[in-house]
């Protein structure tokens, strides 16, 4: 069985334990409790393949920063997540992922870009502006609410998709290089 190990980032408040128990659990935490680090593993069926997603949930709080850089070393795809009535939240998402890209000294990372509490009556994010953005990082863009579900399964559904593309992309460059006899043939 495929294990993907997805982490979730974002500022602190922005709702990524509430996403992240929804998926495991079913249901919705009403109390903000800061998180230093939990780990989560289920088992879905996405696209008609079983697979176990082992989810990171991190620390949104600055004083946890010096943990990010080894737990995005081990993630392979990632969830960007800001709240819609936050728009500070919004604004970290560019230093997320450059953070990110930095560590995996990569350009291209599987993500996808979460707006959260979509129940909420007053935004302070444009969701259009969003969207332009998540086609600027060429990144998918799903709307969620953890409180009522919307959403959930899409976003971390639609992460294994990200990962399962850039894994196969990634075999198909890496078999450019073999020759006829399996050497390089540069």
């Amino acid at each position: 069985m495929t294990e993907y190990k997805l982490v979730v980032v974002g500022a602190g408040g922005v709702g990524k334990s509430a996403l992240t128990i929804q998926l495991i659990q079913n249901h919705f935490v009403d109390e903000y409790d800061p998180t230093i680090e939990d780990s989560y593993r289920k088992q879905v069926v996405i696209d008609g393949e079983t697979c176990l997603l082992d989810i990171l949930d991190t620390a949104g709080q600055e004083e946890y920063s010096a943990m990010r850089d080894q737990y995005m070393r081990t993630g392979e795809g990632f969830l960007l997540v800001f709240a819609v009535n936050s728009a500070k939240s919004f604004e970290d998402i560019g230093t997320y992922r450059e953070q990110i890209k930095r560590v995996k000294d990569a350009e291209e990372v599987p993500m996808v870009l979460v707006g959260n509490k979509c129940d909420l009556s007053s935004w302070a994010v444009d969701m259009n502006q969003a969207r332009e953005v998540a086609k600027q990082y060429g990144i998918p863009f799903v709307e969620t609410s953890a409180k009522t579900r919307m959403g959930v399964d899409d976003a971390f559904y639609t992460l294994v998709r990200e990962i399962r593309k850039d894994k196969s992309s990634r075999g198909k460059r890496s078999h450019k290089y073999i020759g006829a006899h399996g050497q390089c043939s540069i």
